[in-house]
């Protein structure tokens, strides 16, 4: 039986009870921390948790980036509580909208002065130990929310995704099913801060196997630091963005790659040329293009590649490869029906990974998630927003988002298309393309190139020889370096404001 139970917290107390201070569970900021120290620290805040008595079991967590915080995940968690991640470089104001939304009373902060002044706070690092309390507490609905993670909303105001224990349980039993394996012998690379959903995966694989997990602390350069770990500590496996491994490929023949076993490129999309420059130096490096939004509980596809062969792409782009052993994919049409092979439409996925919806927020539910019946079973799935086709072997190939399309002209033009064409006549250069409308009502395409400032004629001119003239972009904007957001994918808002 697939639980979070029998997924999450029994593998992981086996784990914690098994190694005790033999075995390491964390590395952060070059400090290591005992499986027997997490457990200590686990009790200690679980037992405060049990003293403090919340009314509601959603509980506020500020995401430092410290042992107490990971410990006291795992101490919601064992109470059949959910944590509710509160970043402490965010805004205050956003914080605390947050907290009113799930109706916080109390939040476990281990920073050395809380800012959260009115409402129940315990600091966790102040906390003594007395005893060990390990033991789940029993009867917890599958149903119960795991964590809510808030993401940026339409209107300003933050929206929460709900995600469940049946949510978790059944994303870490697909994770197993793809045929990665994790050993207690493993250093797990954990480059995402705790308000994005891949970090759950990051600390959930090392810790549920009796690995070590190594983390990046805040006010680092992420990029030099994960490759430090990876040569310094021989780092076996790792998630990371696309994005941070483009800023490593200046350095690639300067560190050594040779222990990292598994690598999963997430979060957006993964260049074919990137994955073929990185395999250079990857020589013993299985490498996957893990794909999924956040409603989908972390990842709901992969694709494994292979080097020295041919990896399925569009557009410069790899493919996401087939649903997880817990999610079914289908590419539909704007009227809700499966389109045949080839046939691009948007993916929407069902399953036990996909959310119960956004918290407090019935207007969006009904516009995000809807039922169609699949082989005399009705599903609820969700729409990605993704444009997407499946080829002859059910593979899926990424064509960017529905609201990164246009119509220009009365065409329907994809921005992936118009990147790709650029970046094969720049080559080493990102490019990010953006549709904007004009004061006169006109769509018109604006391309962002991460180069310092040149003559584009050649790169105009190369570009009218591949496609329509309604598809060349009337507006070229130089940006010396790509921004990033928390997640680490560029931020298009922040290219979006460049534009006049």
């Amino acid at each position: 039986m697939v639980s979070f139970n029998n997924q999450v917290l029994t593998p992981f107390i086996e784990a914690t009870r098994n190694w005790g201070s033999e075995r390491n569970a964390f590395c952060i900021n070059k400090h290591y921390y005992s499986y027997e120290e997490l457990g200590k620290n686990i009790s200690k805040i679980r037992v405060a948790i049990n003293n403090a008595n919340p009314q509601n079991n959603k509980v506020g967590l500020v995401i430092n980036d410290d042992l107490e915080t990971y410990a006291s995940i795992f101490a919601l968690w064992l109470e059949g509580d959910c944590y509710v991640p509160l970043h402490p470089n965010w805004p205050l104001e956003r914080c605390k909208d947050i907290c009113e939304q799930v109706d916080v009373d109390l939040v476990l902060d281990s920073s050395t002065k809380s800012r959260y002044e009115g409402l129940n706070v315990l600091q966790t690092n102040k906390l003594v130990f007395e005893r060990y309390c390990l033991n789940p507490k029993e009867d917890v609905s599958e149903e119960e929310l795991a964590y809510i993670l808030f993401t940026s909303g339409s209107t300003g105001k933050p929206k929460g995704v709900q995600l469940s224990r049946k949510n978790v349980a059944a994303f870490m039993d697909s994770f197993w099913k793809t045929g990665i394996v994790i050993t207690e012998e493993d250093r797990c690379l954990q480059c995402f801060d705790l308000t994005f959903d891949v970090s759950v995966q990051s600390y959930l694989v090392a810790l549920t196997k009796g690995a070590c997990c190594y983390t990046i602390p805040y006010g680092m350069i992420k990029y030099i630091y994960a490759s430090s770990l990876i040569e310094e500590e021989k780092i076996t496996f790792g998630a990371m963005a696309p994005s941070m491994l483009r800023y490593l490929k200046p350095y690639f023949d300067e560190f050594d790659v040779s222990s990292l076993r598994n690598c999963i490129l997430t979060a957006e999309a993964c260049p074919v040329d990137l994955m073929e420059d990185w395999y250079q130096y990857a020589t013993n490096t299985e490498i996957y293009d893990f794909y999924g939004p956040t409603e989908c509980t972390i990842y709901c596809t992969y694709y494994k590649l292979t080097k020295g062969g041919k990896n399925k792409q569009l557009n410069g782009i790899i493919s996401i490869g087939k649903p997880l052993a817990n999610c079914v994919g289908l590419i539909l049409d704007e009227h809700g029906n499966e389109l045949p092979i080839g046939e691009k439409g948007e993916l929407c996925i069902a399953g036990d990974q996909v959310t119960k919806g956004y918290w407090n927020n019935p207007e969006k539910n009904e516009i995000s998630f809807f039922f169609k019946e699949v082989d005399g079973v009705q599903m609820r799935f969700y729409h990605t927003g993704d444009l997407c086709y499946k080829d002859e072997d059910g593979d899926i190939m990424y064509s960017g988002r529905l609201d990164h399309q246009a119509k220009i002209q009365g065409f329907r033009v994809e921005m992936g298309e118009i990147e790709y064409h650029a970046r094969e006549f720049l080559g080493d250069t990102n490019v990010v393309c953006l549709a904007f409308d004009k004061k006169d009502g006109l769509t018109e395409i604006a391309m962002f190139i991460e180069k310092n400032q040149f003559d584009p004629s050649s790169l105009l001119a190369y570009m009218k020889t591949k496609m329509p003239s309604y598809m060349i972009p009337s507006k070229i904007i130089y940006v010396p370096v790509f921004q990033l957001n928390s997640n680490d994918k560029i931020d298009k808002n922040i290219l979006r404001s460049l534009i006049d």
